[in-house]
């Protein structure tokens, strides 16, 4: 198999990917910018380890590199050095974010990907494999829909660097897709009841990758994808939205992300095997009026990206992706996360 970098292996994800890859025989070669942490992780898994930050030259620590599979959070900071550099030297690039602003700079580099024969694969990840896939099913079903909404139940606690990147979006709001295009709305302005086939639940809108790659990946132009949280937590959010500028600056950031370092740690392999997630999505056209709903059931967030993740680098590494910017699902088709193990999906 050809050469896949893990940039951020040490980190909590990034580790289970690399931990996984070695097993599976990817030999991937372990990369990251703390020496101490990589090296002995390296020694451990019996890997090559390259320690290098992204203001170095990246480009000289690309060689013999085929793909780079970024797990270093929050990519708002870190995709788009490692994408310049996988530009100049024909290296794929794929990474596990959910931010939106991320697909959405990375997708407008589509021109520059193909002239330099690389895919760019944000998303794949927990956000958005299962997702995506699920849009592109629901397409499948109704070809005409006009409009997509998506929701996600999950159980279990998160990583300190999952954590970081959704405090790095805290006092930016929400956003939905209106038309084919993005538009900025409140913090938990926008909510529904959504029957998750165990019960109903109270979603409200997050700025999720999704509304990047579903649009791109089914051209539906009305998006919306919500997520379950305790009625706590929903108020408090909404309590917020005047202090929402103070939130997102510096300072406070760096102090709430402090805060995660100290106290953070992710869900034990144990906690990881009780948790399940469920991802509801519906798809209606305005002219016909018909509606089609689908529910997939997924194992842990952590576990689906760790296989997400090593199954998308495979096919990019394997050249079933095609160059430019691309989307896990268009690349590889709506029943991608049913390749995935512990996966089903159930039609209404």
């Amino acid at each position: 198999m050809d050469a896949l970098m893990i940039y951020g292996a040490y980190g909590y994800t990034g580790e289970l990917i690399s931990r996984t890859a070695a097993a599976r025989e990817f030999d991937p070669v372990l990369a990251g910018r703390d020496p101490d942490r990589l090296h002995p992780l390296g020694t451990d898994l019996d890997c090559r380890s390259r320690a290098f930050g992204l203001t170095d030259d990246i480009e000289a620590h690309l060689s013999g590199v085929d793909a780079v599979l970024n797990c270093a959070g929050p990519f708002d900071a870190t995709a788009e050095p490692l994408v310049e550099a996988c530009l100049n030297r024909g290296v794929d690039y794929l990474d596990i974010t959910g931010e939106l602003p991320v697909f959405e700079r990375l997708a407008r580099r589509d021109g520059e990907a193909t002239a330099a024969g690389i895919t760019l694969m944000p998303g794949v990840g927990y956000d958005v494999v299962p997702t995506d896939s699920l849009a592109a099913h629901l397409q499948a079903r109704l070809p005409e829909a006009t409009h997509l909404a998506l929701a996600l139940s999950a159980s279990g606690s998160l990583s300190g660097g999952t954590l970081k990147t959704l405090l790095n979006g805290v006092g930016s709001g929400s956003a939905i897709r209106e038309d084919g295009h993005l538009r900025a709305i409140p913090t938990a302005s926008k909510t529904r009841v959504v029957d998750f086939g165990t019960g109903t639940e109270t979603v409200m809108t997050i700025p999720w990758g999704d509304l990047s790659t579903a649009y791109r990946t089914t051209g539906i132009p009305n998006i919306a994808v919500y997520v379950a949280v305790p009625d706590a937590v929903r108020h408090t959010l909404m309590l917020t939205r005047p202090f929402g500028g103070v939130l997102a600056t510096e300072p406070v950031q760096r102090l709430l992300k402090g805060l995660v370092d100290r106290f953070v740690e992710g869900p034990s392999w144990a906690a990881r095997a009780e948790n399940e997630t469920t991802i509801w999505g519906e798809a209606w056209s305005e002219s016909s009026g018909e509606t089609v709903q689908s529910i997939l059931r997924t194992p842990d967030t952590y576990e689906l990206t760790v296989a997400a993740a090593l199954a998308c680098a495979e096919g990019v590494l394997d050249g079933e992706a095609p160059d430019g910017f691309a989307t896990p699902a268009g690349a590889f088709g709506p029943d991608l996360v049913l390749e995935l193990p512990g996966v089903s999906r159930q039609d209404r």
